[in-house]
């Protein structure tokens, strides 16, 4: 009965997520005066919500970038890690079923896209792949490392918060900022076309971002050592 209580608790933060975050970036349009910083907040925001309400219960995963960084460290088993990547995305896809109520997913829906445009030296999958795993690393590496003291409890929510918020600064305008392959499945599946085409990119390249970041924690951690 716990584990399906962390289950549904995943669900609940992801749908969360997906609802007031997301949500935002369909309103405020993502624009840079003011709409960009305001949804980089949101997504900040829900997390410190989230945390101080859900984890206690969960961890407060909510994105399955986490979770595998939190397998790879052992921190979480098999059973639970599937449990909470299959509630996680589930909270996605319902979360995005909520947005479609109230926005047309023909519309701007949130989705994440391929770096383009003039400004960048470099475009395409390639360098989209690189972006999401740094800005998935950097945020999955803060995690790692708040919450590896139990005296940082109080304020691990707030320090994860705000590096969500970093992550999203620079990148909405590079890929609309996925770093959950959670957040990014919902939308795409609902918008369809090019979105759900390159929504493998958000998936794959947040995993990598997570397990590559629980790797280099692992490696410049020194409590084991005497």
């Amino acid at each position: 009965m716990c584990a399906i209580k962390k289950y549904l608790a995943e669900f609940l933060g992801t749908f969360v997520l997906v609802v007031f975050a997301c949500g935002t970036a369909i309103v405020t349009g993502c624009e840079v005066t003011g709409g960009w910083l305001l949804t980089a907040l949101a997504f900040g925001l829900v997390i410190v919500a989230m945390a101080y309400s859900i984890g206690n219960i969960s961890g407060c995963h909510i994105n399955p970038a986490v979770s595998i960084a939190m397998l790879v460290s052992k921190k979480l088993s098999v059973k639970d890690f599937i449990g909470y990547v299959v509630a996680q995305f589930a909270g996605g896809l319902a979360g995005a079923s909520v947005l479609a109520i109230f926005f047309d997913p023909k519309g701007a829906f949130a989705t994440n896209g391929l770096i383009s445009g003039d400004q960048f030296a470099n475009t395409g999958v390639g360098v989209t792949i690189l972006a999401e795993v740094l800005l998935t690393f950097v945020f999955v590496f803060a995690i790692l490392g708040v919450t590896s003291k139990v005296e940082n409890s109080t304020v691990s929510g707030i320090v994860i918060g705000l590096t969500l918020t970093l992550v999203h600064i620079i990148g909405i305008g590079l890929t609309g900022t996925s770093v959950n392959p959670a957040r990014s499945f919902g939308v795409a599946l609902l918008k369809g076309g090019e979105a759900l085409a390159n929504v493998w990119i958000f998936i794959v390249a947040p995993l990598a971002g997570g397990i590559l970041a629980a790797i280099v924690w692992k490696f410049l951690s020194c409590k084991d050592e005497k």
